[in-house]
Protein backbone atom coordinates (compact mmCIF):
# COMPACT_ATOMS: atom_id res chain seq x y z
CA UNK A 1 0.00 0.00 0.00
CA UNK A 2 1.20 3.49 -0.79
CA UNK A 3 1.59 5.74 2.22
CA UNK A 4 1.33 8.76 -0.09
CA UNK A 5 -0.76 9.31 -3.18
CA UNK A 6 0.02 12.20 -5.53
CA UNK A 7 -2.95 14.09 -4.09
CA UNK A 8 -1.96 13.54 -0.47
CA UNK A 9 1.67 14.50 -1.17
CA UNK A 10 0.55 17.68 -2.96
CA UNK A 11 -1.73 18.74 -0.07
CA UNK A 12 0.93 18.05 2.57
CA UNK A 13 3.54 20.08 0.68
CA UNK A 14 1.03 22.89 0.09
CA UNK A 15 0.29 23.00 3.83
CA UNK A 16 4.03 23.22 4.48
CA UNK A 17 4.63 26.22 2.22
CA UNK A 18 1.48 28.17 3.01
CA UNK A 19 0.83 29.69 6.41
CA UNK A 20 3.30 27.57 8.38
CA UNK A 21 1.85 28.72 11.71
CA UNK A 22 -1.65 27.67 10.72
CA UNK A 23 -3.47 25.01 12.72
CA UNK A 24 -3.91 22.71 9.71
CA UNK A 25 -6.49 19.98 9.38
CA UNK A 26 -4.73 16.59 9.20
CA UNK A 27 -4.45 15.12 5.72
CA UNK A 28 -3.43 11.50 6.34
CA UNK A 29 -3.33 8.89 9.10
CA UNK A 30 -0.72 6.11 9.15
CA UNK A 31 -0.63 3.23 11.61
CA UNK A 32 1.01 -0.08 12.42
CA UNK A 33 -1.55 -2.91 12.21
CA UNK A 34 0.50 -5.01 14.67
CA UNK A 35 1.17 -2.35 17.34
CA UNK A 36 -0.23 0.89 18.73
CA UNK A 37 1.81 3.34 16.64
CA UNK A 38 -0.15 6.04 14.81
CA UNK A 39 0.78 9.21 12.93
CA UNK A 40 -1.69 12.01 12.06
CA UNK A 41 0.09 14.17 9.48
CA UNK A 42 -0.58 17.76 8.40
CA UNK A 43 2.52 18.88 6.49
CA UNK A 44 5.51 17.58 4.54
CA UNK A 45 8.85 18.98 3.44
CA UNK A 46 9.80 18.20 -0.18
CA UNK A 47 12.43 15.75 1.15
CA UNK A 48 9.73 13.56 2.77
CA UNK A 49 10.02 14.77 6.35
CA UNK A 50 6.48 15.09 7.71
CA UNK A 51 5.03 17.01 10.64
CA UNK A 52 2.10 15.97 12.75
CA UNK A 53 0.93 14.15 15.83
CA UNK A 54 3.10 11.09 16.45
CA UNK A 55 2.30 8.24 18.82
CA UNK A 56 4.65 5.27 18.93
CA UNK A 57 2.45 3.51 21.47
CA UNK A 58 4.16 4.39 24.75
CA UNK A 59 1.43 6.65 26.16
CA UNK A 60 3.11 9.93 25.20
CA UNK A 61 1.74 11.25 21.87
CA UNK A 62 3.63 14.34 20.74
CA UNK A 63 3.92 16.82 17.92
CA UNK A 64 6.98 16.14 15.83
CA UNK A 65 8.54 14.98 12.61
CA UNK A 66 8.71 11.59 10.94
CA UNK A 67 10.35 10.47 7.70
CA UNK A 68 8.15 8.80 5.10
CA UNK A 69 11.14 6.71 4.05
CA UNK A 70 11.69 5.47 7.59
CA UNK A 71 8.03 4.49 7.88
CA UNK A 72 8.20 2.66 4.56
CA UNK A 73 11.22 0.71 5.81
CA UNK A 74 9.54 -0.57 8.99
CA UNK A 75 8.65 -4.25 8.99
CA UNK A 76 6.50 -5.94 11.58
CA UNK A 77 5.64 -9.58 12.21
CA UNK A 78 5.25 -11.65 9.04
CA UNK A 79 6.50 -8.67 7.01
CA UNK A 80 3.60 -6.36 7.88
CA UNK A 81 4.14 -2.70 7.00
CA UNK A 82 2.89 0.68 8.12
CA UNK A 83 -0.49 1.32 6.48
CA UNK A 84 -2.52 4.34 5.46
CA UNK A 85 -6.03 4.57 6.89
CA UNK A 86 -8.05 4.59 3.67
CA UNK A 87 -11.16 5.85 5.47
CA UNK A 88 -9.51 8.67 7.42
CA UNK A 89 -11.34 11.99 7.28
CA UNK A 90 -11.49 14.84 9.73
CA UNK A 91 -12.66 18.42 9.80
CA UNK A 92 -10.92 19.13 13.11
CA UNK A 93 -7.54 20.91 13.24
CA UNK A 94 -4.37 19.35 14.62
CA UNK A 95 -4.71 21.22 17.94
CA UNK A 96 -7.99 19.42 18.67
CA UNK A 97 -6.42 16.03 17.83
CA UNK A 98 -3.44 16.88 20.03
CA UNK A 99 -5.57 17.87 23.02
CA UNK A 100 -7.64 14.67 22.75
CA UNK A 101 -4.50 12.53 22.40
CA UNK A 102 -2.81 14.09 25.40
CA UNK A 103 -5.92 13.56 27.53
CA UNK A 104 -6.26 9.91 26.42
CA UNK A 105 -2.48 9.29 26.32
CA UNK A 106 -2.91 7.92 22.80
CA UNK A 107 -4.29 9.16 19.50
CA UNK A 108 -8.08 9.02 19.56
CA UNK A 109 -10.74 10.50 17.30
CA UNK A 110 -11.69 13.83 18.92
CA UNK A 111 -15.39 13.44 18.10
Amino acid sequence: MQLLTKEIRAQLILNNVTARDTDHIPVVKWFTPWANATWIITEMEPDGRCFGLCDVGHGEPELGYVSVQELQDIRGPAGLRVERDLHFYTDKPLSVWTAAARAARRIVDPL
